[in-house]
This record gives C-alpha cells, structure tokens and sequence, in this order.
C-alpha cells in the first residue's frame, strides 16, 4: 500500500512539474509586446524604456498642447505635473471624442528619439472616469483632483 501512495505522489509530482514547464514555453514564444507596462511621463524620463519597446504612456492631456496634423495624426503632450512627454499619434483611428485637453488618456506605443510615437489612443468614457493607473500617477505628483473638485 506504502508503494502505491508513493507512486501516486510522484506522479502528481511529475505532472504538475511538466505543466510549468508547459507554461514556460508557451510564454517563450509570445509576441514582444504581450505584456505591455503602464507608464507615467515622470517614470519614462527617469528610466527610458528599450529601443522598440511597446507601453502605455498615460496622464493628463496638457492645456494647449493638441496640434491637428493630415489626416488622422496629431500631436499632443501628456504630463503629469512632474514631467512632459511629446505624443504624435501615428494610427489608423480618428482622435475619440472624448480626447481633450486637461482629461486624462492613455496612448499605446513606442519611444523614438525623444517623442512618443502613438498607434492607439484611449480616452475616459464619462465625465467621471479615470484610469486607475492614471490615478495613482497623478495622486503620487499630488496633482489629482477629485470630481467633486478637492
């Protein structure tokens, strides 16, 4: 009986063992960019990212700062009142409707020669929403202001 409880453990053993390394594999080969970090604009002047890396850059959109460009491309910059990042939205989408100066927006992309270089934009969907990472580098520059206004 004592050598059927221990077989049956080093099975259990030897599964769960070859389901990691299952895993691990798996991870090995997916894209680049499947794990894509959040950014604030004060991170990503401390500590530039890698050359062709993919993240999200997200703060406020700057007051003044939105340059129409042809087509769908724009400019713009996001801050979070420590630091400015320059945005130029290179993507197949139009600007969301939502997109404006002083709301907060979260832009996928990459960091070239000192300019964000955009493919998605994404803006809040109501008068009240912010991202939470957004949030949480705002209130750590101690520029968040609350939708009541404090």
């Amino acid at each position: 009986m004592r050598g059927l409880k221990k077989q049956r453990r080093m099975q259990i053993v030897g599964l769960a063992l070859a389901s990691v390394v299952a895993v691990m594999a798996l991870l090995a080969f997916l894209p680049d960019d499947a794990f894509q970090l959040f950014r604030s604009p004060s991170e990503l002047t401390e500590k530039p990212p890698r050359p062709g890396e993919v993240f999200k850059l997200g703060g406020l959109v700057a007051e003044g700062s939105v340059v129409p460009g042809q087509g769908n491309h724009f400019s713009f910059v996001i801050t979070d009142g420590g630091a400015e990042v320059a945005v130029n939205y290179v993507g197949n989408d139009v600007r969301p409707n939502l997109f404006s100066e002083g709301q907060g927006t979260i832009a996928t992309g990459k960091y070239v020669n000192g300019v964000f270089e955009a493919t998605e934009i994404l803006a809040k969907h109501d008068e009240e929403y912010m991202p939470r990472e957004v949030v949480d580098a705002l209130k750590e520059r101690g520029v968040f202001k609350e939708a009541d206004g404090s």
